[in-house]
């Protein structure tokens, strides 16, 4: 299985990929959308952050259940434990040297339609509402 290496803009942040990389996807929830992000799925067990640890900073929203993973320092968003599948990360594919996000096939997702239960949810989070 390959390995590829990542990072942050910064280089602060430098992870680990073993996997196979055969789809990438986008999504259309709002967060999604807003940070144009292309990932690739992969399970916990193939992700190692190699060093910045202390540097990541998480994002957590609606259920908290995703984990939104960026660089304290330059922002870039690297990867994210994934809503519907937590024991699977979501890899941003632009952070990886060496990879060419054109060599395989991008698959759309539907995010948008996922619940709502924050209270007081913003109306840029377009899924249906639900009680908390």
């Amino acid at each position: 299985m390959p390995t590829y290496r990542g990072s942050c803009h910064c280089g602060a942040v430098t992870f680990s990929l073993v996997s196979d990389i055969t789809e990438l996807t986008t999504c259309d929830c709002s967060l999604c959308r807003q940070k144009n992000a292309l990932m690739t799925k992969v399970p916990e067990s193939a992700l190692t952050v190699e060093s910045g640890e202390d540097l990541l900073s998480v994002y957590e929203w609606n259920t908290q259940r995703a984990k939104h993973f960026f660089c304290a320092r330059c922002g870039i968003y690297t990867f994210h434990r994934k809503r519907a599948a937590p024991e699977h990360f979501g890899v941003n594919v632009f952070c990886l040297e060496d990879f060419d996000p054109a060599s395989v096939p991008v698959r759309a997702t539907e995010g948008a339609g996922m619940s709502v239960v924050a209270p007081g949810a913003r109306d840029q989070w377009p899924g249906p509402r639900e009680a908390s």
